[in-house]
């Protein structure tokens, strides 16, 4: 009898008391094979430690509701929404009169967001039609961001306050460029237009010039 012979007959003579690997077993005896994990007991607090510690119950939040919103009085509002009105600080108030008392002066004024330097007398051309003015009319301008004399200049926040100066234009009419034609062509292409152009331009004269005491 061979040796290999011999040994599987004792295999089947003893019984099995161990199973083979588990990756040779069937999918059902993997299962049978696989050990659970034990659970960790909870750990012994000392009575000591177990005394000092205080629970907190918890706090349940409030509902929120979000169709409801918060209005606030419309004094509040109208307070809120209005600009504040400017205020002269000491510092203006103690060098407006040194800058009132030189010679002559100059204003910075805005019209539509430009800039003009202006001072009494001159001639200003705005580089658009103003509507709604016929020659003859009289401004007021109250946008500056500049008041200056020879040796004082006062610089507005972003504007200067309207009680401390007086500026008046008067509209003197309106004036004309000469008409400019230009030749409108495109690549590859005989044809061409020709477009037409005269603008028209506002003209003003600053008629008075004055600055007022500090408020």
């Amino acid at each position: 009898m061979s040796r290999s012979l011999l040994r599987s007959v004792l295999e089947l003579r003893t019984p099995i008391t161990r199973l083979p690997p588990t990756f040779l077993l069937p999918i059902r005896a993997r299962g049978l094979t696989t050990t659970t994990p034990t659970q960790n007991a909870d750990p012994v607090v000392p009575p000591s430690a177990a005394s000092t510690q205080t629970t907190v119950p918890p706090i349940a939040p409030t509902p929120s509701r979000p169709s409801e919103k918060t209005t606030l009085p419309s004094s509040l509002l109208q307070s809120s929404s209005s600009s504040p009105t400017p205020t002269t600080s000491a510092s203006v108030a103690e060098l407006f009169p040194l800058l009132r008392a030189q010679p002559s002066h100059y204003l910075t004024v805005h019209v539509h967001g430009r800039p003009y330097l202006v001072t009494e007398g001159d001639r200003v051309r705005l580089p658009f039609l103003m509507h709604g003015v016929v020659p003859g009319d009289v401004l007021r301008l109250d946008r500056a961001s500049t008041i200056g004399s020879r040796d004082y200049t006062l610089l507005g926040e972003p504007y200067v306050d309207p009680a401390l100066f007086e500026c008046r234009a008067t509209v003197l009419g309106v004036e004309g460029e000469p008409l400019r034609v230009k030749v409108k062509t495109k690549r590859r292409n005989r044809r061409s237009r020709q477009v037409h152009s005269k603008h028209r331009y506002t003209v003003l004269r600053i008629s008075e010039l004055k600055l007022l005491g500090p408020a």
